[in-house]
């Protein structure tokens, strides 16, 4: 997890109209918030259905529950789809959740979605007080537009909550020599050190990194969290992680 310090403008040389997010509960479904790049792969959302990717997403569930219990606020915010739900924020303890997506394809149920550019968001700047990147920094083409953009939104000392593949594990090698990428359509692996050099530049404070995730990318299912592996993986051997948190 890393908490904002400061506060970021986007520098995007088009206008945006932004709005509160409670606002945008209501807009969303008129058009305002569209023109958005298509989403990557829709075979993404066929693997988080099999059994290695349910089991991963069930441990990034545990870990979103367990980071979340301390945020406390008005909103939370997640950026991008993970699943077919919001599973990931259904535990958080702020008053308000909602999922911001930019394809439509797989928000049709979801009442708290919203449409919007992930590099300009149309939300008002320092009006949400926690956000959740479930692997989107590893789909978006500028990842560092989103985290810009995340700053801005952010209020101060708000909790910012990122997942992300290690490119230097087995799930990284597996990615490499994947035609498609994998998991499916991602576009690269983003290493830990590398994504907190980012966040320190931007005004982030890292309050807490934790890695999971260790098993093979193959077969027919990983490890669960109650498994020997993932309760001493982390101590034990925390090079052989295939996931991370901050």
């Amino acid at each position: 997890m890393a908490r904002a310090l400061s506060r970021y403008e986007s520098r995007g040389a088009t206008p945006t109209i932004r709005y509160p997010l409670s606002a945008i509960r209501f807009l969303h479904t008129g058009g305002i918030l569209s023109n958005m790049a298509e989403y990557p792969s829709i075979d993404l959302h066929q693997w988080l259905r099999t059994p290695l990717g349910q089991r991963v997403y069930a441990l990034e569930r545990k870990l979103a529950s367990e980071a979340l219990a301390q945020v406390f606020g008005w909103q939370l915010l997640q950026i991008g789809l993970w699943g077919d739900d919001d599973g990931l924020i259904a535990d958080a303890r702020t008053q308000r959740r909602s999922v911001l997506a930019w394809h439509g394809d797989r928000i049709g149920s979801m009442k708290s979605a919203i449409r919007s550019r992930t590099d300009s968001l149309a939300i008002a700047s320092d009006s949400v007080d926690a956000v959740m990147l479930p692997h989107t920094l590893e789909y978006e083409p500028e990842p560092h537009e989103i985290l810009r953009e995340v700053g801005r939104i952010l209020s101060g000392e708000g909790h910012l909550v990122i997942f992300g593949f290690r490119p230097f594990s087995s799930w990284g090698m597996r990615h490499l020599f994947a035609r498609d990428g994998f998991p499916p359509g991602i576009e690269r692996m983003i290493g830990e050190g590398r994504l907190k050099d980012w966040l320190k530049l931007l005004g982030f404070e890292i309050v807490d990194a934790q890695r999971y995730l260790f098993t093979l990318p193959w077969g027919s299912s990983a490890s669960s969290s109650h498994s020997f592996f993932e309760r001493s993986g982390t101590r034990l051997w925390p090079l052989f992680a295939g996931g991370y948190s901050l």
